[in-house]
């Protein structure tokens, strides 16, 4: 294993480092920056009805406004003047995977977007730069009048007007720079709206791919969960490696209503020269559920806490999460859990992980309001550095007002134990399996909430991240 040492430099990325090149006449891409112009061109491209168009004016207003993040990670090598905010791949979304364009087809194929569908999966929307390139939904799923589709074709039908009261409603402009940056030139994503009372027994998947140099992602996830229904939604993000800076600042919105359950899962694998500002918001209704499962691996610097409303009484929530920071890579994850009903309760339990010098910090906030009288969260946030160069931060907040609430929280920051992979060499475990044993456990607890193609995914990233890695 020495030699492996010797020659390996970072983790073979190449399933998803592999990219196609941008042919004349084969994409759209915008020019360079943000001005007003090219916020009205993009609107005119996605023919957006005349609210958007002014919504994304406003957003483009507050983010000139908008001071930069000063108390995080540094993001100075990032420059908006320098990222193409839409690039569109010339071709219409398609609902059967033969229309897609063969470069298209082979970067998903390559990714087993297909295979997913065929074997699991209730329905599958792609995402290429900034528009979805093919999307379905099986006939049994839409006989249940469950809405699947991208986010702007539903602007124009029956439930344009849904979207427009809850759009931008839980992450409103004004939250941060880059959430108005993501109201001014927002592309893609998704739109699900599943009836009252309906189960969804099955995953719905959304897969983006970010492939052009030097460009922007701004998809808008919009999930609607109406009362007594239930969904598991799956989310997955890579793109390949580039010399220049590339920004993903997506947003994704929850609703879930009364008695309904939520779960979504994501694998977020940016490559290493991406800037990942990506914001996530649920609100849950009086007895709902939502669940959270996240894995963090690619991206030069992440900015990401999935936030829980807990509106209604008796609301509950769960984030589970791991985030595995290697060389070159800062990544600032964790979650946010905001108790307003009565006997609400929730749970965030979180796995870090960094080695060569990667720095992986831990970031918490649980409020408890006055009126969420007996309420209950627990924190569980444990990291594990895999030398002497890498850096583990935990900053967690906590903000209770009331005295009728339980509140507890548990940090650990450790290094991998001598004894236990001494234990293991005694069995007759090469040093390299045994530490790579070590960290598939300490991550076992995200690997065994995610769907089995997904658990695979995610530990063989960590299997990869571990090679000639150690020593």
């Amino acid at each position: 294993m020495a030699k492996d040492r010797a020659i390996v430099e970072d983790i073979d990325r190449s399933l998803y480092d592999f990219r196609y090149e941008e042919k004349e006449g084969e994409f759209y891409k915008i020019k360079e920056g943000l001005t007003e112009d090219i916020v009205l061109e993009i609107s005119e491209k996605k023919n957006d009805p005349e609210w958007m168009r002014d919504f994304r004016l406003k957003s483009l207003e507050i983010y000139h406004k908008a001071e930069m993040p000063n108390w995080g990670p540094d993001i100075s090598g990032l420059n908006v003047d320098n990222i193409v905010t839409y690039v569109k791949p010339n071709t219409e979304m398609s609902q059967t995977w033969e229309e897609v364009p063969e470069d298209i087809k082979n970067t998903f194929e390559k990714l087993g977007i297909p295979e997913a569908e065929r074997k699991s999966l209730a329905g599958v929307g792609a995402q290429y730069d900034s528009e979805l390139v093919y999307h379905n939904l099986q006939e049994e799923v839409a006989r249940q009048g469950v809405i699947y589709t991208d986010i702007e074709s539903a602007l124009h039908g029956p439930y344009g007007k849904m979207i427009e009261e809850h759009f931008m409603k839980l992450v409103p402009p004004t939250d941060h720079k880059f959430a108005a940056l993501h109201g001014a030139v927002w592309s893609g994503g998704s739109f699900v709206y599943v009836p009252k009372g309906v189960n969804v027994e099955i995953p719905l998947q959304s897969y983006f791919r970010l492939n052009a140099k030097g460009a922007g992602q701004f998809e808008h996830t919009l999930i609607i969960v109406d009362e007594g229904a239930q969904l598991h939604f799956i989310e997955g993000c890579s793109a390949p490696k580039y010399n220049v800076a590339n920004l993903h600042a997506g947003c994704v919105e929850l609703f879930v209503g009364k008695n309904a359950k939520l779960r979504y899962s994501t694998i977020e694998n940016w490559s290493k020269n991406m800037y990942n500002l990506n914001t996530k918001r649920a609100k849950v209704e009086e007895n709902g559920i939502m669940e959270w499962v996240s894995g963090s691996f690619g991206s030069h610097v992440s900015y990401l806490y999935p936030m829980t409303i807990l509106k209604g009484d008796n609301a509950r929530s769960q984030f589970t999460g791991v985030t595995f920071a290697g060389k070159g890579q800062n990544l600032d994850t964790g979650a946010k859990m905001v108790h307003i009903g009565k006997d609400t309760s929730s749970f965030i339990n979180t796995r870090s992980i960094s080695k060569g010098g990667g720095i992986s910090t831990y970031r918490s906030a649980v409020v408890i309001q006055n009126q969420a009288k007996n309420a209950k969260s627990a924190v569980s946030c444990q990291s594990l550095m895999l030398d002497d160069e890498s850096r583990s931060d935990t900053v967690p907040a906590i903000d209770v007002r009331t005295n009728k609430a339980d509140v507890g929280h548990e940090a650990k920051i450790g290094r991998i134990s001598d004894d236990a992979v001494f234990y293991l060499m005694s069995r007759g475990i090469s040093e390299e399996e045994a530490k790579s044993l070590i960290v598939s456990g300490f991550a076992d607890s995200v690997s065994k909430e995610l769907p089995l193609e997904y658990a695979v995914e995610m530990n063989n990233l960590i299997r990869l991240e571990m090679v000639g890695a150690i020593g």
